[in-house]
């Protein structure tokens, strides 16, 4: 699911929760991290670095800890940039060479309406405007959630790049749609997330948009956004 969204220079790993994963080995460092954690979040915790290391080890990377630093974000291997997400029956790791690409930020989400009163604090009116003509067009998916999954990985991709919180009113984010949920076929399309504080700078410009993939499918979301190194010259495939 998630790797038709990014790049060919991206390695995906995905885990659906019934293939293993959830009782993987954990290095002291991380082990040290969930003395107090409840048996779900260490079971996600595990599968989702699970999906990490299978990623680095399919660049060619040895695999090692993968510990949170700044507001949470994993630390990666020298070398190494990458995302990671999870949700009930979901978890993901995406992870590319440096030289590949600047920064990614993947998300996934169950499928449903956000909870009442979560889109009223994370939409901006534009948002809003757009969500409901979305809804009149395409009234199986549920935009709402959507619209929060594409402020994760917009935000994912941002911090590594700036080191800086980016609040969900700072990214006004316009959804397209390039395919239609019918029968069994996923609902897929793009987005683009117009930066209203200034950007991070990559490779000498200054970066005022951030451009992503969604899909709906099997009761599950995903967005992704990739940042090339040369954002003047536009991104690379499935950005």
């Amino acid at each position: 699911m998630m790797e038709e969204l990014l790049p060919e220079s991206v390695v995906v790993v995905e885990n659906r929760g019934d293939d293993g994963g959830e009782d993987a080995p954990l290095y002291p460092e991380e082990q040290a991290l969930l003395t107090r954690a409840v048996a779900k979040r260490r079971r996600e915790f595990a599968a989702v670095r699970s999906c990490a290391r299978r990623a680095m080890e399919k660049l060619g990377v040895p695999p090692g800890p993968v510990l949170p630093g700044e507001r949470g974000a994993p630390r990666w291997p020298a070398g190494l940039i990458g995302s990671m997400t999870h949700c009930d029956g979901y978890r993901a790791a995406a992870l590319a060479r440096a030289t590949d690409l600047a920064s990614v930020g993947i998300d996934a989400e169950p499928h449903q309406g956000l909870p009442e009163g979560v889109l009223e604090s994370i939409a901006l009116p534009s948002e809003t405007a757009r969500l409901a003509r979305l809804r009149t067009r395409e009234p199986a998916v549920h935009w709402d959630r959507l619209l929060f999954s594409a402020k994760e990985s917009v935000y994912k991709a941002w911090f590594p790049l700036t080191g800086e919180w980016l609040d969900f009113s700072e990214a006004d984010i316009d959804i397209a749609v390039t395919a239609h949920s019918a029968d069994a076929a996923p609902a897929t399309g793009g987005f683009r997330a117009r930066l209203l504080v200034p950007g991070p700078v990559v490779n000498g410009h200054r970066v005022s948009s951030f451009d992503g993939r969604w899909t709906v499918r099997d009761g599950l979301l995903a967005t992704a956004v990739t940042i090339p190194h040369d954002p003047a010259g536009g991104g690379p495939r499935g950005s």
